[in-house]
């Protein structure tokens, strides 16, 4: 079996805990007890505090291939596609998610660029499954390295709006705090401070559009790019965005779902123009519902 090599370290809170159940609470590439399982001998083996756990993670031998899912399509030329997702959509085929993808939807619609290899192909950014909004996806290799130079440059701006617990006093803040894989969870991501750390850091920028008696209407600028940036730098402060039972409250209110998080605003450079473009997104139903009904705080 052929694939890479993956080093674990057992922490305190995981020592007794079985080798299956292990892997499949702190290895983000191994979705399951049953996709453990598959990889290991002593399915009974039970490991323990401070002992290195190596796995090898075979490579994933798929190739996304084209659906016809509908598209909400904000904008389209030759270069590329902005596209408007709707919450719960997973953006590319990944363990757990071999189709019904966003990746999936596109493949359908047109031709990509190949440059996010099989799986993600014209994937300049992502969001999360139950984050909505702006995407924009590259048709060919020379936009697509176009569009991650500005991304990498921060030359791309996006903007979100999410409703987060709790009233933030001050109208204005500046998060400036490093981001990286959470020490203990690797499906986690974390704001590590410490001096050796494995973190890049990450910037918001956080404006109170609103304030509710238990909840603000928030809008999120990022400087950088990191992996879960605002919903940790939300629970970090001790706001984490509204339904986010991974950095928030594990037991969300009535009628909740994943994150209130969506994408608003997505200002870029046509990498063939060079014309400045802005697009905008007004906030979907499910996020105007939890905004308007104080049933749920």
């Amino acid at each position: 079996m052929s694939g890479r090599d993956i080093e674990i370290t057992v922490p305190q809170e995981a020592h007794g805990l079985r080798v299956d159940v292990f892997l499949a609470q702190f290895c983000e590439e191994i979705p399951t007890r049953s996709a453990a399982q598959k990889l290991i001998n002593d399915k009974n083996r039970r490991v323990k505090a401070g002992e290195v756990v190596t796995v090898e993670i075979p490579d994933i031998q798929m190739e996304a291939v084209a659906e016809d899912i509908p598209l909400n399509i904000v904008y389209e030329d030759a270069d590329l596609l902005v596209v408007d997702k709707p919450r719960g959509l997973v953006v590319h085929p990944a363990a757990g998610h071999h189709s019904g993808t966003l990746v999936n939807a596109l493949l359908y619609h047109c031709e990509l660029s190949n440059m996010g290899g099989s799986l993600r192909p014209g994937i300049v950014h992502r969001l999360d499954k139950d984050t909505s909004g702006l995407m924009v996806v590259a048709k060919n290799n020379a936009a697509h390295a176009a569009l991650a130079a500005q991304l990498e440059s921060r030359k791309m701006g996006r903007e979100y709006n999410a409703i987060c617990k709790g009233v933030l006093k001050k109208s204005r803040l500046k998060i400036d705090l490093p981001i990286g894989r959470h020490p203990h969870d690797r499906k986690k991501m974390a704001v590590l401070t410490a001096l050796n750390a494995r973190a890049r850091n990450a910037v918001t920028y956080i404006e109170v559009i609103e304030r509710h008696k238990n909840f603000t209407h928030i809008a999120a600028r990022l400087e950088t790019g990191r992996t879960h940036q605002i919903r940790v730098h939300m629970a970090y402060i001790g706001n984490p965005v509204l339904g986010d039972a991974v950095y928030g409250s594990a037991k969300q209110p009535m009628g909740l779902n994943g994150q209130i998080l969506h994408a608003v605003k997505l200002q870029l450079i046509h990498p063939t123009s060079g014309k400045e473009m802005v697009f905008e997104s007004v906030l979907p139903e499910y996020f105007m519902e939890a905004l308007n009904d104080n049933f749920y705080f």
